[in-house]
C-alpha cells in the first residue's frame, strides 16, 4: 500500500490518538458480555515470497487460497476493486474455504469510488451487490475506499450513495483526502454521517500520513489497516501500541476487530502477523479463529 511511504522514519511520532467522546459513544451504544470477534489477514493471499514461511516451497499456485484460508480468517479482497464479477465466478474463490470462520472483506470497484466518484454509479452498484451472493456465508464487511481527490466538495455524493445501500450489507469507509481531517466541520460531518448510518470507519495506520489514524469508531467495530515499514523497529512498538488500545476498546464494548496487515515489502506480512497474533492471545478475552501463522 503506497499511501504515507517514507523512507526516514526517526523524525515520525507514531503514538496513537486517545480516543474521541464519539468513539467512546460508539463502543458504549451496544454493551455485550460475548467475546471480541477477532480478524486478522493480509491485503492477498498470493504472494509467492510466502513460500516456505506458511506455505509449502512447492505449493501449487492454485492452491494458495486454500493455503492462506488455513493460516487466517479474513482477507482484504483486492479483485473486486478492479473488476465487477459476476456470483458464480465469485463463488469459485468461496468454495475453496474450509474454513467455516474465514470472511473476504470485498473492495468497492474503482469504477464506483473513483471514476464514477459516487455518482451515477446504482446500475455498478446493483450489480456489485448482487456480485456478493456468491461469497455466501463468506462475505465480510465491504470496504468503500475512496481516492486521495475525494475532497469534502464531494460530501453530498457520499451521504447520497451510502444512505442508498443495503443496511443488511456492513460497509467501512477510508478517506484520503487530507481535507477531511484539517476542516474540522468536514470532520465532524463525515464521523457523524457514518454513525447515524451505522457504518464503519476505517483506520489507515501508516508512518506518513498521521491524520488517518484518526482513531474514530462509528459503530462498535473496528477495521484497520495498519502499513509496517519491513519489521523495522518501529513495527513492533506500533503493533503493541495497538494490542493496548484494542483491549482497552474490547473491554468499552468493541464486537468485532478487522486488521489487515501491510507491510512495504509484503515478504514480511507472515511474520509481522505471527507476533500481532501472539501478543492478542496472551488476552485469554480473544476469540481467534484457526491462525497458525
Amino acid at each position: 500500500m503506497e499511501l504515507g511511504h517514507v523512507q526516514d522514519l526517526s523524525e515520525i511520532d507514531f503514538s496513537l490518538a486517545p480516543d474521541s467522546a464519539s468513539t467512546l459513544s460508539a463502543l458504549q451504544r451496544q454493551q455485550t458480555t460475548a467475546p471480541l470477534q477477532v480478524y486478522i489477514g493480509a491485503p492477498k493471499w498470493g504472494e509467492k515470497s510466502w513460500k516456505g514461511i506458511i506455505y509449502p516451497k512447492k505449493a501449487n499456485d492454485k492452491e494458495l487460497l486454500i493455503r492462506y484460508s488455513q493460516n487466517f480468517n479474513t482477507v482484504e479482497f483486492g479483485p473486486t476493486f478492479y473488476n465487477i464479477y459476476n456470483a458464480a465466478q465469485i463463488s469459485n474463490w468461496a468454495t475453496q474455504i474450509s474454513n467455516p470462520d474465514f470472511k473476504f472483506c470485498p473492495k468497492f470497484p474503482q469504477l464506483i469510488t473513483h471514476i464514477s466518484r459516487l455518482g451515477n454509479a446504482r446500475e455498478n452498484t446493483d450489480k456489485f451487490y448482487h456480485s456478493l451472493k456468491g461469497f455466501g456465508d463468506h462475505l465480510g464487511p465491504l470496504l468503500l475506499q475512496l481516492g486521495e481527490n475525494f475532497s469534502p466538495k464531494s460530501f453530498t455524493n457520499l451521504k447520497n450513495y451510502l444512505e442508498g445501500l443495503d443496511p443488511a450489507i456492513k460497509v467501512h469507509v477510508e478517506i484520503r483526502n487530507k481535507n477531511w481531517f484539517v476542516d474540522q466541520e468536514a470532520r465532524k460531518d463525515f464521523f457523524e454521517l457514518l454513525k447515524s448510518l451505522h457504518v464503519g470507519t476505517v483506520i489507515s495506520d501508516t508512518a506518513g500520513r498521521r491524520d488517518c489514524v484518526h482513531m474514530e469508531l462509528t459503530t462498535p467495530n473496528a477495521m484497520i489497516r495498519f502499513v509496517g515499514n519491513n519489521l523495522h523497529e518501529s513495527d513492533y512498538r506500533r503493533m503493541d501500541d495497538w494490542v493496548a488500545r484494542i483491549t482497552t476498546w474490547q473491554q468499552l464494548g468493541l464486537q468485532k476487530l478487522w486488521f489487515f496487515m501491510h507491510q512495504n515489502d509484503e515478504r514480511y506480512v507472515p511474520q509481522a502477523c505471527a507476533y500481532f497474533i501472539e501478543q492478542l492471545t496472551l488476552n485469554p478475552a480473544y476469540r481467534l479463529a484457526r491462525l497458525n501463522s
